[in-house]
């Protein structure tokens, strides 16, 4: 699809096939969401602009590259995107963080907001927005449809797994936005989980059920 990056690195694949296995531990799963949240980051953020900048080295001044203009900000989906946040926080440290609190309705698959905090300047900076899950692009949505409305211009959506179904449905509301995923399954079942996918990230990665 036109604006979905797939990202076949062999550590990301690999990472992710321990990661479908119904018998991996939450302890594992927890470990390896955080680590493919890093590889992620750093394919989400390949393009971001430069600037040169004058520093000194132990042996003379010279030009060298920094990140231009002000720092990213990272938008995980709560409570499962939170599980790739730590991974890409430890590549980008100084990035600001916005939360974004929303739900999927298990009788409608319509998603529910119960809390939202960002910082006051997302428009002048670039927004990631992290969820392992595009399922039916409900809450992906949403998500984007708030920080809009809270400022935000530059958008991009970083998920660990997205069904054909939900790309589709996020992409006919916010074509604009780029998608980086590890995998596009096959499609979605009648309650709306990715096949063959890896069940429900945040109950994997909490232990809850």
């Amino acid at each position: 699809m036109k604006g979905v990056t797939v990202v076949d690195h062999p550590l990301v694949q690999h990472k992710l096939t321990l990661m479908r296995k119904r018998d991996t531990s939450t302890k594992s799963f927890r470990q390896l969401l955080k680590e493919i949240g890093s590889l992620l980051a750093y394919e989400v953020t390949r393009d971001l602009p430069l600037e040169q900048v004058e520093i000194e080295t132990p042996l003379m001044p010279m030009q060298a590259p920094m990140l231009a203009g002000k720092k990213l900000v990272f938008a995980p989906i709560l409570r499962s995107g939170m599980g790739m946040l730590d991974g890409m926080l430890d590549l980008v440290p100084a990035a600001r963080v916005a939360h974004v609190g929303l739900y999927r309705d298990p009788a409608t698959l319509n998603c529910v907001e119960y809390y939202f905090k960002a910082p006051a300047d997302l428009a002048d900076r670039t927004v990631i927005v992290i969820d392992p899950m595009l399922a039916t692009g409900n809450t992906a949505i949403a998500a984007v449809d708030r920080l809009l409305e809270a400022g935000a211009r530059d958008i991009r959506m970083a998920c660990l797994l997205a069904s054909p179904e939900g790309l589709s449905k996020f992409q006919g509301h916010h074509a604009a936005v780029k998608v980086w995923t590890a995998a596009v399954d096959e499609r979605l079942n009648d309650h709306g989980y990715i096949l063959p996918g890896l069940g429900d990230a945040g109950d994997r990665m909490y232990g809850t059920r």
